[in-house]
């Protein structure tokens, strides 16, 4: 009955997801115009950037208990977060280039949003490189809370503050119409706020494979 009641919400994060992959697919949208077709990736794409900020937030939350318990727990949760959301991150790059190949011609334009988020993501590609340069367990734990919580600070103003104060391609500026267009296709709100709650949860179930693999790896090395 225990392992009934724990696994719910994997059962509703399956469900979440197929509901989101039929209804992204098969349900009627706006004809915009540029966007048209392509507008379908909006369930898929934003979604993961979402998920890729809750596993940041929540990593960087997991890096300053570090730094004031020193428990190597809270740097095993900073850590696996962290590769989840750099996952989502470089899913979501991938997506996003898909989707202005659509719209805009190309897969990479120079629009300040997409090299700022390929800017922000090398940042936290460093963070991986830190800690595998580092042997001593409390110095790694260490010095990547502190980097992490630094390139936090650094990933938000690059990705939501700086764009919106220059001209841009994506919807709202240039010649892409805001997505306040479709505010009354009531189907795609309601695809999309359920893929965002299925991409976070799917994120989250991630986090804990990662995790528990990375306590039994702690384990067996101690015996």
């Amino acid at each position: 009955m225990t392992r009934y009641r724990l696994a719910w919400w994997k059962v509703l994060t399956l469900i979440l997801l197929y509901y989101t992959a039929i209804g992204g697919f098969l349900l009627p949208v706006p004809r915009l115009h540029i966007l048209n077709e392509s507008i379908r990736l909006n369930y898929f794409h934003v979604p993961m950037w979402f998920s890729m900020m809750f596993q940041f937030a929540y990593s960087v939350w997991y890096s300053i208990r570090y730094l004031r318990s020193s428990a190597i727990e809270d740097d095993d949760h900073a850590f696996v977060a962290t590769q989840v959301g750099f996952l989502f991150g470089v899913l979501g790059l991938i997506t996003g280039s898909l989707w202005a190949n659509a719209t805009w011609g190309t897969f990479w334009t120079t629009d300040p949003k997409l090299n700022n988020t390929a800017i922000g993501l090398m940042i936290y590609a460093a963070y991986f490189v830190l800690r595998g340069g580092l042997q001593d367990e409390t110095q790694r734990a260490r010095l990547s809370a502190v980097y992490n919580i630094f390139a936090f600070s650094i990933f938000i103003p690059l990705i939501y503050i700086l764009p919106r104060m220059t001209d841009s391609l994506h919807p709202g500026s240039g010649d892409n119409p805001t997505f306040r267009l479709f505010d009354t296709a009531h189907n795609m709100k309601l695809v999309i706020y359920t893929s965002i709650i299925a991409f976070i949860m799917t994120g989250w179930w991630f986090k804990t494979i990662l995790f528990r693999l990375r306590t039994l790896t702690r384990l067996h090395h101690e015996i």
